[in-house]
């Protein structure tokens, strides 16, 4: 049996992130802070198994990808030269009745104020993003500096530093996870849009000539990305930006786009660049960050093509994508059908009594020791134990009953089937393993 794609509403989600330990609201105890959220253990593995399929997404066979893990943190120069002090700015507008803020362009205002219905706003005004704040004791101008907005800064910053360090040629690319920070106006939709939340993202350097071409690749490759993860591939698309919604650094870019329950809505921007960020750093800190080329013994700037996506984003997709509901033995079932390899937990062991716990503690630790995650389900009946660990997305369940004492198997039961099989207890880890290549050549 297979659990059939099932709509599922927002507040759906976040009650069940919260009841089975994915998400938290930051602070709780305290009343949460809007746009704000914490990982619980569940939520720390997806989110660890996420990077993990990404990372391993950018291998390619047009040049290497190396890592770097930049500050939180950077000087004014920094975000001047990006042009984020200057043009990082949401429109903004405030009800002088209720005093509740709102972006002017994500709201429709025709019939009043959304929260108190009054006809009475400010004149729209620009609002910067950033979150600013002073290194030191002394509040001095020198000082200023702000929380990164994104991730891609630090990477045009240090390229140079890669570049000798690593001993990397061109093409290649320079890869970071890592958090930003942006002052949401209006934080909505659960992690979908934050004012803390994690980046994925790369960026390609190569000459100028084969940049158009290089979009075309990270295109398709970044699409590969989403099939491999087990993302309903239907619910993507691609789109690409028109003229006036350009940023001010990109000659062209395009958006993949998730079908969610509010609308198509961006899951990760890839965009050319050009050779706008180098330049902006080599003319605002005075170092040259043009490369030279042994062949034609000239110097060029490198072009850019950008890919990023949000950690936290795609997190709330996987769960969007993976509910499931059903019924089995005249029971509703919630299901979360993860892809294996993106599963917080990839197997669940339940023993049948308390006396059989010795040898499912070896079990266990064995199948830890081969790399997957592991969870030892000892409370309540073997069915509700099998609905919590669908409700979680656990794709395989193991039985370790009086029976295994005398014959050494165990029973594996199949999240998406439930279908049950008899297999040597010392063939499990080779049983999953194959279930993981499965996954791969599906």
């Amino acid at each position: 049996m297979k659990s059939s794609e099932t709509s599922v509403s927002l507040e759906t989600l976040v009650s069940l992130c919260k009841r089975r330990g994915f998400v938290y609201p930051a602070a709780d105890i305290y009343g949460g802070i809007n746009g704000i959220y914490d990982f619980g253990p569940l939520g720390t593995l997806l989110k660890k198994n996420i990077r993990k399929a990404w990372l391993a997404s950018l291998e390619n066979d047009r040049g290497p990808i190396v890592e770097i893990e930049g500050s939180l943190l950077a000087p004014e120069a920094v975000w001047k030269a990006s042009g984020h002090v200057e043009g990082f700015h949401d429109p903004m507008i405030d009800c002088k009745n209720c005093k509740h803020r709102f972006r002017s362009d994500d709201t429709d205002f025709s019939k009043g104020c959304p929260s108190c219905g009054k006809n009475d706003f400010t004149d729209i005004r620009n609002f910067n993003m950033m979150f600013k704040t002073q290194l030191g004791a002394l509040e001095s101008a020198a000082a200023t500096c702000y929380l990164r907005p994104e991730t891609a800064q630090a990477i045009f910053v240090n390229f140079k530093n890669v570049l000798t360090t690593a001993r990397v040629k061109m093409p290649f690319g320079i890869a970071q996870a890592g958090k930003a920070f942006r002052n949401e106006i209006t934080p909505k939709q659960f992690l979908f849009r934050m004012r803390e939340f994690e980046q994925m993202e790369i960026e390609w350097f190569c000459k100028p000539e084969t940049s158009n071409d290089y979009l075309t690749f990270w295109i398709e490759h970044r699409l590969a990305f989403y099939k491999a993860i087990g993302i309903n591939t239907e619910k993507i698309r691609i789109r690409e930006h028109e003229k006036h919604e350009l940023a001010h650094y990109a000659a062209r870019c395009v958006d993949v786009e998730y079908n969610f329950p509010f609308g198509w809505k961006e899951l990760e921007g890839i965009a050319h660049r050009g050779a706008f960020d180098l330049t902006q750093h080599t003319t605002h800190s005075g170092k040259d960050l043009a490369v030279f080329d042994e062949e034609t013994r000239e110097s060029y700037m490198p072009h850019v093509v950008e890919s990023s996506i949000g950690v936290d984003r795609l997190f709330l997709t996987l769960l969007f994508d993976s509910y499931r509901e059903d019924e089995v033995e005249g029971e509703k079932r919630i299901v979360l059908a993860f892809a294996p390899s993106i599963a917080p937990i990839t197997v669940a062991f339940m023993p049948l009594a308390k006396k059989l716990s010795e040898p499912v503690e070896k079990l266990y630790r064995a199948v830890k020791e081969a790399g997957f995650t592991a969870q030892i389900d000892e409370s309540g009946s073997i069915g509700k134990r099998y609905r919590r660990q669908d409700e979680i997305g656990t794709p395989f369940c193991v039985t370790y009953d009086f029976d295994s004492e005398q014959d050494h198997c165990v029973t594996v039961r199949d999240r998406d089937t439930t279908k049950q099989e008899r297999i040597p207890a010392d063939q499990l880890i080779d049983y999953l393993k194959n279930q993981m290549k499965k996954e791969r050549t599906a």
